[in-house]
């Protein structure tokens, strides 16, 4: 009973255990096809009678293979090398493990899947099973050798095979499944193929490596593996607690080939060659097209509205001449009409409307229902999708929006909305907010959308989806904590951002130029 206390014995026995179980997933996987091809009745027989068969053929095989690799005398000599009927058998097996491995690791890495013919067509039976028993010789062949590589008593090898095929029994399907979810345990045994191979040759040739060396190569291995697998399903534990819609739009951004970091980091370039193809079938307007739609319910409505400041609106307490030079020069349809100020809304009008009655009546009758209609509140603090609906209903008329104390911050449009997914469409009397001035430099207003400014400068540290601005001059002067004056700057991601007018404490230009991340100074 001395092998219950020799340690060499256990890490053989269950070192060969996991290899033989992982080596028969195919095997069990090949099987399952065949007895797919049989009425479903008939299916967990011919699994049971193919494993079956696949434990008889391995004791076979192993037990001719361990007696061969006992014929130790001399057959032939070559150079300095004499070789044996067991060393022609270890440098056989050695050749075919090696073959067998990389046959395998390369269309694993090539991506290569079998996949099962549609053929619904039941077989018979018998046909089945001798099918079976072929393809048994065959996947037999890498799990004998393997043993034979491993260790060097034969009851510890037969025990290895009877405990997996066990194993393959009771949990087929458990088995397949964690193996088709873990490619790398494939991957890491293949190479423990490869290094048993070598070592078969190695004997074979008259080197003599010490199992001990197998051993705690392949235990340190499946260590790495094994915390390798506890880091990935903390990530995937921890990238379950984003929401399903921001994952689904990260990735959808990845395979149109946007680089840019996202909010929880920078996206890693996994796929360099890849990815720059898909760059060069999406173009970059295509892309921010589609990052605009998907991060689209994520925006707030003062992102995307007209703010307050810029509004045009038509004040009834200005004589009739003015408004009706205001009008005429006016490239808006609609606006709202109120009496000294912005708040006092009294309703929104067209504006060939208030010409007519300007022309006819020389007033703007503020009774009149039909020239003024209601105007469609939104509060500042409802999401874009609710916006985006209450536009569907408002039958072309713009919205206002308005904080929780009544007051208007600004309108929205239609436009609004189509600017938010395709960027700018600056009317007659407007020129882009963000304005190229050559490479690596830009200029834009104070009040540039941040989410636009973002993609025109392909970078993602400026919004930040918790803070309450959304434009350049609020991202400004939270950095600046206080009102910045003309030529005050900042650097922040590579970039440089330089105040360049400040007028009735409003930033209204800056200045963007990208650093040299090398040296750290202006980018020619």
């Amino acid at each position: 009973m001395e092998w219950l206390m020799d340690p060499s014995i256990w890490v053989g026995l269950l070192t060969l255990v996991f290899l033989e179980i992982v080596l028969g997933i195919d095997n069990l996987i090949f099987i399952a096809i065949l007895a797919d091809k049989l009425p479903p009745h008939q299916r967990d027989k011919a699994r049971l009678i193919g494993l079956s068969l696949a434990m008889a053929m391995r004791l076979g095989l192993l037990t001719i293979v361990s007696w061969l690799v006992t014929l130790t005398t001399p057959l032939f000599s070559l150079a300095s090398f004499s070789f044996s009927g067991r060393d022609l058998i270890l440098l056989i097996g050695g050749l075919f493990l090696l073959f067998k491995a990389t046959v395998e690791l390369h269309e694993r890495i090539e991506g290569v899947t079998h996949v099962q013919s549609g053929n619904k067509v039941y077989a018979g039976f018998a046909a089945v099973v001798a099918q079976i028993v072929v393809l048994d010789a065959v996947f037999s062949l890498d799990a004998v050798i393997t043993a034979v590589g491993m260790v060097e008593e034969l009851w510890v090898m037969m025990a290895a095979v009877v405990i997996s095929i066990g194993v393959m029994i009771l949990a087929s399907k458990p088995l397949t499944r964690f193996v088709n979810a873990h490619p790398t345990v494939v991957v890491l045994c293949l190479s423990f193929l490869l290094m048993i191979g070598l070592s078969l040759i190695a004997e074979g040739l008259g080197f003599h490596i010490p199992k001990g060396y197998l051993y705690a190569a392949i235990g340190f291995s499946v260590l790495i593996e094994t915390l390798n697998q506890f880091a990935r399903r903390n990530f995937l534990k921890n990238e379950a607690r984003l929401p399903f819609r921001e994952r689904t739009a990260d990735t959808v951004l990845r395979m149109l080939g946007n680089r840019r970091q996202t909010a929880h980091g920078p996206v890693p370039d996994e796929a360099p060659d890849q990815e720059q193809g898909e760059q060069d079938a999406f173009a970059v307007e295509e892309r921010n097209m589609v990052s605009g739609v998907l991060t689209l319910a994520d925006r707030s409505i003062r992102s995307i509205m007209t703010p307050r400041a810029e509004m045009s609106w038509v004040n009834l307490e200005q004589d009739a001449a003015t408004v009706l030079e205001q009008l005429r020069e006016t490239p808006h349809n609609q606006l709202p009409v109120c009496r000294g100020d912005v708040d006092r809304v009294l309703g929104v009008a067209r504006t060939k409307d208030l010409i007519g009655a300007l022309l006819l009546h020389e007033r703007i009758d503020e009774a009149d229902a039909t020239l003024l209609r209601k105007p469609i509140y939104l509060a500042d603090t409802a999401g874009v999708l609710r916006a985006m609906d209450t536009l569907k209903r408002a039958r072309g008329q713009l919205v206002l929006v308005a904080d929780e104390y009544g007051v208007v911050q600004g309108l929205l449009t239609p436009i609004d909305l189509l600017e938010a997914i395709a960027g700018e469409f600056p009317d007659e009397d407007e020129q882009p907010a963000i304005r190229v001035q050559g490479p690596g430099r830009w200029e834009a207003d104070g009040s540039a959308d941040l989410h636009l400014l973002e993609q025109m400068l392909d970078t993602g540290s400026l919004v930040d989806p918790d803070a309450e601005y959304s434009s350049l001059a609020g991202f400004l002067l939270a950095r600046f904590e206080t009102m910045p004056a003309a030529g005050q700057a900042i650097e922040t991601d590579g970039l440089r951002f330089e105040v360049l007018e400040v007028e009735d404490r409003r930033i209204l230009r800056v200045a963007i130029l990208r650093l040299d991340p090398q040296a750290g100074e202006a980018a020619p």
